[in-house]
């Protein structure tokens, strides 16, 4: 794979996903069911021959107990070094009205995503790791704790570990950081 190939090349999650499902004793008709998914198309994804929205692999995390960001990291090793270009290929996060960007690849007790467009205000994030999201470009709406926040470009929103949290872009062209730690980075 040339350089080009590797920057713009979509993480393949099929090996995790597969790897997860069957320690959790599920088949691909238990996985289907609890996420609404197809099993055929679930078979593709964990062939690597579909790769699932953001909002798909949630889904999958979901009823896999675990989160999209661990199968995403579990799809490369650590990395000791590791530059992650500007044209790096992201996923899809809710159709193509939103796409979602890995930051840092693989194992690491640091996870970075970088959010352009719409984003599922429906879903409510409680992780036990510290997240810190900073607004790039456009308006965003997030909720943490029960309370609403309206946050622009430059502004920051800490979430300790275990606070119910979600966000919404306002604006088409949003663009936002979602940096995470976690010491628990398990497949």
């Amino acid at each position: 794979m040339s350089g080009t190939e590797a920057a713009t090349a979509v993480p393949r999650v099929g090996a995790a996903v597969r790897r997860r499902r069957r320690a959790r004793e599920l088949t691909l008709a238990d996985l289907a069911r609890a996420t609404g998914l197809s099993a055929p198309f679930l078979s593709q994804v964990e062939n690597d021959r579909a790769r699932p929205s953001m909002r798909s692999l949630q889904l999958i995390a979901d009823a896999l107990e675990t989160t999209a960001v661990r199968l995403l990291a579990a799809a490369d090793g650590p990395r000791t070094v590791d530059v992650v270009r500007a044209d790096s290929a992201a996923v899809p996060e809710d159709g193509e009205a939103g796409r979602v960007r890995p930051l840092v690849r693989g194992h690491q007790q640091l996870h970075a995503l970088e959010f352009t467009g719409r984003h599922d205000w429906q879903r409510t994030f409680r992780h036990p790791h510290d997240e810190v999201m900073y607004v790039i470009e456009g308006a965003v709406e997030a909720e943490a704790d029960g309370q609403r926040y309206e946050l622009g470009p430059g502004d920051t929103l800490y979430c300790a570990g275990g606070v119910a949290h979600r966000w919404r872009a306002l604006a088409p062209d949003s663009r936002v950081l979602l940096v995470g730690v976690s010491d628990d980075f398990r497949g």
